[in-house]
């Protein structure tokens, strides 16, 4: 009878490449590891170049104003008043907008990045900014009745009275 040859126990090896395999433990898989990490740096990102389209004061605000009626629509109602309490005003691509106190800034500062990233996108400008103004001498003018209105729309635009006077309307 024969007796069994005995082979020698052989190292594991890897399904892929039949190179040994490393222990976690031991010198060379520090150095495997050092490897990996050397080769992942060599690789180099693809840069994205962002959209820098001109755009005007009144797509600013209306697309601003979009913003805050979809806020009013979610039931985020304080911030909708927070974003039509005053006009923005454009300087190039930084939007400066005045606030009455800081309460209405902290409130507006938590929400500015969704309103920065919704102006972004629909006007196609990557280098917008929004500078926050805080002027505690702003003083709403509430028109209660027909006269304080009339009064009001005569200030911001004084044809109105030509327009009142042609069609011989009473507004009193």
């Amino acid at each position: 009878m024969e007796t069994p040859k005995v082979q020698a126990p052989e190292s594991p090896k890897t399904e892929t490449d039949n190179t040994p395999k490393v222990s976690a433990f031991s010198l060379a898989s520090i150095r495997k590891k050092k490897e990996m990490e050397a080769s992942s740096k060599s690789y180099v990102k693809p840069t994205t170049a962002f959209l820098t389209e001109e755009f005007n004061e009144t797509d600013m605000r209306l697309h601003w104003n979009k913003y805050a009626e979809r806020l009013g629509q979610k039931g985020l109602k304080i911030m909708e008043s927070i974003l039509l309490i005053s006009d923005p005003v454009l300087n190039g691509t930084t939007i400066s907008y005045e606030l009455p106190n800081e309460g209405s800034k902290l409130d507006f500062e938590n929400q500015m990045n969704g309103l920065l990233g919704y102006l972004k996108g629909h006007l196609h400008n990557h280098n917008i900014t929004i500078e926050i103004i805080v002027n505690e001498e702003i003083q709403t003018i509430r028109a209660f009745n027909d006269q304080d209105r009339y009064n009001r729309f005569l200030e911001i635009n004084p044809n109105i009275e030509l327009l009142r006077s042609t069609f011989g309307l009473d507004f009193t």
